[in-house]
């Protein structure tokens, strides 16, 4: 099991297709932009699990500045199904926070659903606890 970042320079239509498999395991029904869009930008951190050079989970950490600092929100955590309960997500999680110390973020958020017990119990055993603020949403 590796787990590295994924640059653009490091896409090709195999990579591009089995992203689309594991966002697909999250998110159905959602629409997903093209993996080089996504990269092009210089705020995104994409990381991803290799096992046997097939990418069998990712996470991404995106970074902005606001007022009160410097800040990282953490997307799109899915390990594929079969490989779950291996510690996969944690690892990525682990490679996102180290990611995030290396540039200095002040803060890293995060979003879960409240019946996504499992994620809940990794985000606490990383450290992150629950805001006492809500997330309203706004579609454009």
């Amino acid at each position: 099991m590796n787990i590295e970042v994924l640059h653009s320079s490091g896409i090709t239509t195999a990579v591009q297709e089995r992203v689309s498999a594991l966002y697909s395991q999250l998110n159905p029904t959602e629409h997903q932009s093209p993996l080089h869009e996504v990269l092009a930008n210089n705020n995104v951190v994409m990381v991803v699990c290799k096992e046997d050079a097939i990418i069998c989970g990712m996470a991404l950490l995106v970074t902005y500045k606001v007022l009160a600092g410097y800040r990282g929100l953490v997307e799109d955590v899915v390990v594929d199904v079969s490989y779950r309960g291996k510690g996969i997500g944690k690892k990525l999680m682990q490679k996102l926070v180290e990611q995030g110390n290396e540039m200095g973020l002040d803060e890293i958020l995060l979003f879960s659903g409240h019946h996504r017990t499992a994620a809940i119990a990794l985000y606490k055993s990383l450290g992150f606890t629950m805001r006492n603020s809500g997330v309203y949403q706004l579609k454009v």
